[in-house]
C-alpha cells in the first residue's frame, strides 16, 4: 500500500520479516524518532535465557540506553514494547499481552506496564520480538511497522486531534489495506492523549479492532506515566500491520501439546466461570461488591472499606449496561473474554458532550477508584473511564491522586481560591470532572493534580503550610507511584505487597489480602515472606513471556480447594509449563519459571538502584496503607481497634482517649511492618538495606559486571 495521504516520509527502512520460531524472531527494532535513525538489533540465545521476552526484554535495552543520570524526559530515554514468547498463542487463553518499560515521569525509576491488545503480537508476527523507541522529534511523527511488506516508516502525523478514540479510528482505517473489516482488524496502534502531555501520569491505548461491533477497542498500559514519555518524545502513534494469524504463527515446538493443555482449561472456563469469577459476563467489576463485603474497597481516600451506596456501581449494574451481553476477548482465542465495554454512552461534559462512544469497562480499578472519590453513580464512572481513556490518563492514579486532594480540602488545606473555584469535597463528580477535562487542556488546577501525589505534598507543605507529617501520612502513594484500589490496613502481607513493589504501590507482584486477613493462611513472618517471595516472581513471569495473570487464578479446576496450595492454583502452573515448552522446546518444571522471573526482578532490582531507587528507605508506605491516621478513621471501627490493642499489642485501652490509642496502635503496625520488611529481605537474599548481595546474583547467573559494579559500589 502507498502512504496515506498527508503523511510525510521522514525516514524509512526496508526489512525482511523473520517469521517467529518457537516463539522468537530473533530480532528487535530500534527507532529513535528525533535523528529518523533505524536499525535491526539482535535477541542473542543469552538474553533469551536470561531475560525470557516481555518486560525482561524491555529492563536489557533501556539498561543499555540509559545512564544513572539519565531523567524521564531525557532523550535518551526509552520506550521499550515487547511481548514474550508465548505472545501470540491462540490455543491458551490471555497470550496477547504487551509490557511496557521505560523511566517514569511519576517515580524517576524504572517503570513496568502490561496492556493487552493486538499491539505485542502483531509487532512479533511483524517480525520484531520487541520496538524501543529513543529521541525526541521537532513535531508529531507516527511509527508505522509494515509487516506485511517489510517496511518501517517514520511519518509527520497531520492529525490534530491526538485523543485515543478519535486517533486510533483514524490511524487503523487509514493504513489498513482496504475497508474491509478484516483488514483494518490486521491493523494495531499504540497512542495516548491531550492529558499524557499535560500531566505526569500519562497512559498508552493499545488497539484491537472488534470484528462483532466493528468498531475500536484499546487497553491500557497504565501506569507510571509511559503515555507522558511517549508524548514528551512526540509520538502521536505507534501502528504495526501484521500478516494473518493462526494457531502455528508462533511456529511453536510442539502446536498439538499446546492445543491439548488449551483443552483443559478452555472447558473449565466454559463449565465453572459463571459460577466462580463470571468473568465472561462481567469481568473484573464482579469484585467491587466482594471488596466492599470484606471492609476492602476504598471510600473516601482509603478511610473507609465500605459504603452503604457501593451497589449503585456493583457488578450487576454493569452487567446490564454491558453491550451484546457476550464475552468479549482482547486476544485472539481468549475464552476468558474478560474484556467487556458499554455501547452508545453519550457524554454529559468535554470537548465531545452530546457524542454517542463506546467505553471500555469499566474494570474494578476504575470502579472502586469513583468510590474513593465518593461518588457511586455509574454515569460518572463510565464519563470519568472514557475521559481518561481517550487523554491518555491512568484512572488509577487520577482518581488516587484526586481523592487525596478531596481530603485535603475537607481538612482546610485547599479551598476554593487555591484550586480555581472548584469545589473539591469528596462526592462531588462535576467537580472531578472538571479537573479531569483541566488536566488535558493543561489548564487551571488541572495540572497541579497531574504532577502525582508525591509532587502534590511538597507542593501543599511548601505553598500552603500543611504538616508534611499529615500529608505524607494520607498521601497513599509509594516510591512515587498512586496505589492501586485495595484497603490494607488489616492484612500486613498486603501492605509488603504494595511498599515492595519494584514499581511501586501496584497490586500486580503480590495480591495477598485474601490469604492474609480472610483465611490467616500465613500468619508468621516467615509465611509471609515466603508469600512475598513466591507470588511476584509467580507472577512476573507471566510479564516475561506475554500472559494476562487472570485465566491462572480467576478461574480455578473445580478440586483445587482440595490440593495442597490452593492460592498457587497448581494445576494451572503445571499447565503454563506445558505451554512454555510447547512453544520454545524447552522443557520446564514450576520452580524454573520462578528461576526465570528471580533473575528478571533482582536485575530490576539492581536496576533501580543504579538509578538512585532501590533500597529501604524506597519501601516505606504511608501510615494509611497500615492503619488509621486520624481519630475518626480509627473511631469508625473503635471496637475492632480496641480488640487489636487487647490482643495483639498487649494494651488495655479503658480509660485512653482515642488520640492515644491511634498512638498506640500506629507504633505496633509501623514495628511489623519494619519485622516484615526484615524478614522479605532476608528470604530474597537481599541485604539489610534492601540491596541484592553480590552471590545472590552469582547464584541467579545475573552477575554481569555491569550488574556487579552497581552493587559494589552502592555497599561502599
Amino acid at each position: 500500500m502507498s502512504t496515506p495521504t498527508g503523511y510525510r516520509v521522514i525516514a524509512e527502512m526496508a526489512y525482511e520479516p523473520n517469521r517467529p520460531e518457537r516463539g522468537y524472531t530473533g530480532e528487535t527494532l530500534y527507532v529513535n524518532v528525533g535523528t529518523g535513525a533505524m536499525e535491526t538489533r539482535p535477541v542473542t540465545d543469552r538474553m533469551k535465557e536470561v531475560f525470557i521476552g516481555g518486560r525482561g526484554f524491555g529492563l536489557w535495552r533501556l539498561w543499555n540506553a540509559v545512564e544513572p543520570t539519565t531523567t524521564w524526559d531525557d532523550p535518551a530515554n526509552e520506550i521499550v514494547i515487547s511481548s514474550g514468547p508465548v505472545g501470540g498463542t491462540t490455543a491458551y487463553p490471555g497470550s496477547g499481552k504487551s509490557i511496557v518499560v521505560s523511566l517514569s515521569p511519576l517515580t524517576g525509576n524504572v517503570i513496568d506496564s502490561n496492556a493487552g491488545g493486538y499491539f505485542g503480537p502483531y509487532l512479533k508476527f511483524a517480525g520484531w520480538d520487541a520496538i524501543e523507541l529513543q529521541g525526541k522529534s521537532d513535531e508529531n511523527v507516527v511509527v508505522f511497522v509494515d509487516g506485511k511488506n517489510g517496511l518501517i516508516q517514520l511519518l509527520a502525523c497531520p492529525e490534530t486531534d491526538i485523543n485515543t478514540h478519535v486517533l486510533a479510528e483514524r490511524l487503523m482505517r487509514a493504513f489498513a489495506d482496504s475497508d474491509a473489516p478484516r483488514d483494518i482488524a490486521a491493523v494495531s496502534t499504540v497512542t495516548t492523549g491531550a492529558g499524557a502531555q499535560n500531566t505526569r501520569m500519562g497512559c498508552l491505548n493499545l488497539s484491537f479492532f472488534d470484528l462483532k461491533r466493528e468498531a475500536v477497542r484499546v487497553k491500557q498500559a497504565g501506569r507510571g506515566g509511559t503515555g507522558t514519555v511517549f508524548r514528551d518524545k512526540r509520538i502521536a502513534a505507534i501502528v504495526v500491520k501484521s500478516p494473518a494469524v493462526n494457531a502455528a504463527s508462533n511456529r511453536p515446538a510442539d502446536v498439538s501439546r499446546l492445543q491439548e493443555v488449551g483443552k483443559r482449561i478452555n472447558k473449565e472456563i466454559l463449565e465453572l466461570d459463571a459460577s466462580q469469577c463470571d468473568m465472561r459476563r462481567v469481568g473484573t467489576a464482579h469484585l467491587v461488591e466482594i471488596m466492599d463485603e470484606y471492609d476492602l474497597l476504598p471510600t473516601h481516600n482509603f478511610k473507609y472499606g465500605s459504603h452503604p451506596d457501593a451497589g449503585k456501581i456493583a457488578s450487576s449494574v454493569w452487567r446490564e449496561k454491558f453491550g451484546q451481553n457476550m464475552p468479549d476477548g482482547c486476544w485472539l482465542g481468549c475464552t476468558m473474554s474478560c474484556s467487556h465495554a458499554v455501547d452508545d454512552f453519550e457524554l454529559k461534559t468535554g470537548p465531545y458532550k452530546g457524542q454517542k462512544v463506546l467505553v471500555d469497562g469499566p474494570e474494578y480499578e476504575t470502579a472502586a477508584g469513583c468510590s474513593n472519590l465518593g461518588v457511586y453513580d455509574p454515569g460518572f464512572v463510565l464519563e470519568a473511564n472514557f475521559y481518561c481513556d481517550t487523554y491518555g490518563i491512568d484512572t488509577i492514579s487520577f482518581t488516587t491522586g484526586l481523592a487525596f486532594v478531596m481530603e485535603c480540602f475537607e481538612n482546610g488545606i485547599l479551598d476554593a481560591e487555591k484550586t480555581g473555584g472548584l469545589d473539591l469535597r469528596f462526592g462531588n463528580g462535576d467537580a472531578a470532572l472538571e479537573v479531569l477535562h483541566q488536566m488535558a487542556r493543561g489548564e487551571g488546577f488541572g495540572p497541579i493534580v497531574g504532577e502525582g501525589i508525591r509532587r502534590m505534598k511538597t507542593r501543599f507543605a511548601e505553598e500552603y503550610g500543611a504538616d508534611p507529617g499529615f500529608l505524607r501520612d494520607i498521601g497513599m502513594e509509594a516510591k512515587g507511584l498512586e496505589y492501586s484500589e485495595y484497603v490494607t490496613k488489616e492484612s500486613l502481607a498486603m501492605q509488603g505487597g504494595y511498599g515492595l513493589a519494584l514499581k511501586g504501590a501496584q497490586h500486580d507482584e503480590a495480591w495477598l489480602i485474601f490469604m492474609d486477613m480472610v483465611n490467616n493462611q500465613i500468619p508468621t513472618f516467615v509465611d509471609k515472606a515466603e508469600a512475598l517471595h513466591y507470588f511476584p516472581m509467580w507472577r512476573t513471569w507471566f510479564g516475561l513471556v506475554g500472559h494476562c495473570k487472570l485465566p491462572w487464578n480467576d478461574i480455578e479446576p473445580a478440586d483445587n480447594a482440595q490440593t495442597a496450595e490452593p492460592a498457587k492454583v497448581p494445576e494451572h502452573v503445571a499447565n503454563y509449563c506445558e505451554v512454555f515448552a510447547g512453544v520454545t522446546g524447552t522443557e520446564v518444571k514450576p520452580e524454573d519459571l520462578i528461576l526465570q522471573s528471580e533473575r528478571v526482578y533482582n536485575f530490576q532490582r539492581v536496576f533501580g538502584v543504579r538509578m538512585g531507587f532501590g533500597t529501604r528507605e524506597h519501601d516505606a508506605i504511608p501510615y494509611r496503607s497500615a492503619g488509621p491516621v486520624t481519630v475518626e478513621e480509627y473511631e469508625s471501627r473503635a471496637e475492632r481497634y480496641d480488640g487489636q490493642l487487647v490482643e495483639k499489642v498487649g494494651i488495655g485501652p479503658a480509660g485512653m482517649s482515642t488520640e492515644e490509642k491511634v498512638k498506640a496502635m500506629r507504633d505496633y503496625r509501623e514495628s511489623q511492618y519494619e519485622q516484615l520488611i526484615d524478614a522479605v529481605y532476608k528470604r530474597r537474599g537481599w541485604n539489610e538495606v534492601g540491596i541484592p548481595t553480590v552471590e545472590k546474583l552469582q547464584e541467579l547467573g545475573i552477575d554481569f559486571p555491569e550488574v556487579v559494579e552497581v552493587v559494589r559500589t552502592r555497599l561502599k
